[in-house]
Parts: C-alpha cells; sequence; structure tokens
C-alpha cells in the first residue's frame, strides 16, 4: 500500500470508529447503514460529487456548503452529516471512500459478518456466488458476504480475498508462476 493511501485510510478509520461508536450509542446502526448505502451509491454514480471532495481547488467554506446541503438532501443520518461537514472544515473530505469501506468493515463485524473480495475472469452465476460464500462462510466461522468483481486479464480461475488472507487460483497466476520457474530453470 502506497504511503499516502496508507495514511488515508488511517484517517479514515478514526472518523469511522468515531461515527460507528456515536451511532451505537444511539442504537442507529440501522439507521447509518443505510445512509452509507446512499452516499456509496451517490459517490459511485456522481463524478460532480467525486470532484467536490478530491478537488484542492475547492474552498473548505465551499466545500462544506456543498457537502451539508448534499447530506441533507439525502436525509443522511446527523453523525455521518456532522463528520462530512468537520472533514470538510479539516480539509480531509478526500478520504470519504476509505471512510465508507471502514464504516462498512465495523458494521459486517458487528454483525459477525466478513466481507469477501471476489474477482473473477467472468461474472459468477448466483448459484456459484452462494456455493462459494457457504465455503466460505464454513472456513472462516463468519458469515460471508461475496463482493464480486470481474477482470478478464485473469483468463479463469479466481481472486479471493477475506481480510488478510489472500488465495490466487487463476490462471494468470500460474502462469506467472510457471515463468518465474522456466527462469531459474534457464
Amino acid at each position: 500500500m502506497s504511503e499516502a493511501a496508507s495514511i488515508s485510510t488511517s484517517i479514515a478509520e478514526r472518523y469511522a470508529t468515531a461515527i460507528f461508536e456515536i451511532a451505537q450509542e444511539n442504537d442507529n446502526l440501522a439507521g447509518l447503514e443505510a445512509s452509507l448505502t446512499d452516499l456509496a451509491t451517490t459517490l459511485e454514480d456522481s463524478a460532480e460529487l467525486r470532484n467536490l471532495i478530491e478537488s484542492p481547488v475547492i474552498s473548505r467554506t465551499d466545500q462544506k456548503g456543498a457537502i451539508v446541503a448534499i447530506a441533507e438532501k439525502m436525509k443522511l443520518v446527523p453523525v455521518l452529516r456532522d463528520t462530512l461537514a468537520l472533514m470538510a472544515d479539516k480539509r480531509r473530505l478526500y478520504v470519504v471512500p476509505h471512510l465508507i469501506t471502514a464504516l462498512r468493515a465495523l458494521l459486517a463485524a458487528q454483525r459477525n459478518e466478513v466481507v469477501a473480495d471476489v474477482t473473477s475472469a467472468k461474472a459468477l452465476t448466483k448459484a456459484q456466488t452462494e456455493k462459494l460464500a457457504s465455503t466460505l462462510t464454513k472456513n472462516v466461522g463468519k458469515t460471508v458476504t461475496i463482493n464480486a468483481t470481474v477482470d478478464e486479464s485473469l483468463i479463469g480461475g479466481l481472486v479471493v480475498k477475506v481480510g488478510s488472507k489472500m488465495i490466487d487460483t487463476s490462471i494468470r497466476a500460474r502462469l506467472n508462476s510457471l515463468q518465474n520457474a522456466m527462469k531459474e530453470v534457464g
């Protein structure tokens, strides 16, 4: 992980922990999760919102005004809205994607769930996804939710990341391994 990404993740995790604890004290984890889903979807769909949180050219005041207006229009829970305003004051809105990831991880841990990032060469069917989730649940001991993506460069197979563990059964990885073995021989 690059140093900048590590710093962003660290900042986001501190904000996420505070937001989570406040929502938990207020018995509003469900509201937080709904707001978080809305924010993530909007961030993914809106280039303007991504520009707002990433642009160093936009002033703190303008960023804060815009993010508060957006949060109010989206009816985000107060703790998330207020934190976004604080992050704008501190010029830290650029960590919002990391904040979303960190909050999702805290919410999943609360439910004794873990998210498995699965990358495959082609889209998995519903049956394949369910079977993989079932197998991973047995091995991990927690309920596993699959976050599936497609990367055709894998050629075939899967790359599964659960927490700090990674299983790479892709053909690309096998070809790379074979290539390295051939370099050692010749």
